[in-house]
């Protein structure tokens, strides 16, 4: 035998004889944890091309488009081939399940917004439906968190397979569970948004935060001021058109996930690649230029709420600028920087309340900080001292005893990578680790994580972004009790990393480990021990 070939062939034994990987993850657990599951020992048996989803109550075009969606996820051509292994009934078979009743309470909802239902129940031969398998919620978005929840629960048997006899009581435990991407320091495709809004789903998150512009580019095409991106974007082809953005919006809501835009402003000039400085404050000119942009924005983003920034400001600029100088004398505020910045953002507020689609709005915390009489609904977002808990709990326990509502990023920035296992400081945050009242804690609506873009474009966004931002969702999503130990974690999140690698997304290993889905098939490793 040729050498290579031998060596090729001693590790195709490896593979078959079984290696020692580090982590053995769990058989069909879900990712994130359900709050109430009841398994059984006992399991039906789904054939892919007798199965269908069985429609009984309500339904629309969301609904109808997910069903098709979720049975190529369930059953992928691979997966349907014919096995030359024989799968065997054994004493726990109850019999094949050939539908899942849909059952959708109330009629569908357009589109996904803050608060919205996503309970779920899930039965599978329960005792007051032995043999027969059932998807119920009350909306829309609860049917989408569903059929999520089932397609982890079929375990490949051969050619079939095999789902356990369960009931499960899902949702989540925060209403805002949030990822942001970082599109001005490097362009990210249409496509790579759109795969990173299937794995969001794939993890029941449910808001997608777009930095989509910053002082590095501004890649926004606008129909009332084109000149921005012409002049601000990489290049022509580095952009976002409306009809980009349309496309994004509608892929994100029919899989129960907000788009929501941050337009950063006033702007920082900090950085060491910043070179331009916040919008001058003492220019009209400037407040109508941001109505007319921020109604545009408003009809091509539906969501009530947008991002306007307000963190990082640096005052360099400004104070070099001889005409602020002698404004902010006349105010009597002179050397008070922080005052003119509270002076701006208290104008864009009014001016974004004020459009005719009264949005509201969520802010960076310095904002909160600096004093600005922002609105009741505001959405203070805290996400500075990350590695400084103590810090950022107290944060959390002072926009609370404000009265605001508030989401967490401070412990979660993916961007910020090591060597080794490190999602561990991820899953042990928690946003209601600090000391408040219940009544204040209630105001903590959940937390985002956050992927930003100064070494993150279309080649590493998903390795790095998945399964890291997996930790976080299941944190937002899960009861308290469950996400105490990363122990018990750790071997389903094993499973779950599998999992999204055999639905073709390359999400980057956490430990030394194989999944089959690394592995060429049965039939091509007998056809090479056979050489």
């Amino acid at each position: 035998m040729h050498p290579a070939l031998l060596v090729t062939v001693v590790g195709l034994i490896g593979v078959v004889l079984g290696g020692t990987p580090l982590v053995n993850p769990t058989v069909g657990k879900v990712w994130p944890c359900p709050q109430a599951e009841a398994p059984e020992d006992t399991y039906m048996i789904i054939r892919p091309h007798t199965f269908f989803f069985n429609v009984t109550r309500n339904t629309c075009a969301i609904v109808d488009e997910a069903l098709l969606r979720y049975k190529k996820i369930m059953f992928p051509s691979l997966a349907a081939k014919k096995s030359k292994y024989p799968w065997r009934k054994d004493d726990n078979f109850r019999g094949y399940l050939d539908n899942l009743q849909v059952v959708l309470l109330t009629k569908c909802e357009e589109r996904p917004y803050q608060g919205m239902d996503e309970q779920y129940e899930i039965k599978i031969n329960s005792p007051d439906a032995p043999g027969e398998g059932f998807l119920l919620a009350q909306s829309v978005w609860g049917i989408l968190r569903g059929l999520e929840t089932f397609s982890q629960l079929l375990v490949p048997n051969a050619a079939v397979y095999n789902v356990n006899s369960t009931q499960i009581r899902d949702f989540p435990r925060f209403s805002y569970r949030g990822l942001m991407l970082d599109t001005s320091r490097h362009y990210l495709p249409v496509s790579k948004i759109k795969e990173t809004l299937d794995l969001m789903a794939m993890n029941k998150l449910n808001a997608f935060h777009w930095h989509i512009v910053d002082d590095q580019s501004f890649p926004y095409v606008s129909s009332a001021y084109p000149g921005l991106s012409e002049q601000g974007a990489y290049s022509p082809s580095h952009v976002y058109t409306e009809g980009d953005i349309a496309s994004i919006v509608t892929y994100g809501n029919k899989r129960g996930i907000r788009v929501l835009p941050e337009f950063d402003t006033p702007g920082r000039d900090g950085e060491p690649d910043g070179t331009y400085g916040p919008i001058d404050p003492t220019n009209d000119a400037n407040y109508n230029f941001l109505k007319t942009l921020f109604e545009e924005v408003t009809t091509r983003f539906p969501d009530h709420y947008l991002h306007l920034g307000g963190d990082e400001v640096s005052f360099d600029c400004w104070k070099s600028n001889p005409n602020i100088t002698t404004f902010m004398s006349q105010l009597n505020i002179t050397g008070d920087y922080s005052k003119l910045e509270e002076l701006y953002i208290s104008k864009l507020i009014e001016i974004v309340g004020n459009l005719p689609t009264k949005n509201g709005y969520l802010v960076w915390q310095e904002v909160f900080d600096n004093g600005v009489n922002i609105a009741d609904d505001t959405v203070v977002h805290i996400w500075k001292n990350g590695n400084t808990p103590l810090i950022f709990k107290e944060e959390l326990k002072k926009v609370t005893a404000a009265g605001y509502n508030t989401i967490l990023s401070s412990c979660w920035y993916l961007n910020y990578i090591s060597y080794g296992v490190d999602w561990h400081k991820y899953y042990q945050c928690d946003p209601h680790d600090f000391k408040g009242t219940e009544a204040q804690k209630r105001l903590v609506i959940g937390g985002e994580a956050c992927m930003w873009g100064e070494y993150v474009d279309r080649t590493n966004l998903i390795s790095r972004t998945w399964p890291r931002a997996s930790v976080v969702a299941e944190k937002l999503w899960s009861n308290a009790t469950i996400t105490l130990s990363t122990d018990q974690a750790t071997p389903r999140l094993e499973e779950h990393r599998c999992r999204l690698l055999g639905r073709g997304y390359d999400v980057e290993p956490l430990w030394q480990s194989f999944c089959a889905a690394d592995v060429i098939d049965d039939e091509e490793i007998q056809n090479s021990l056979e050489l």
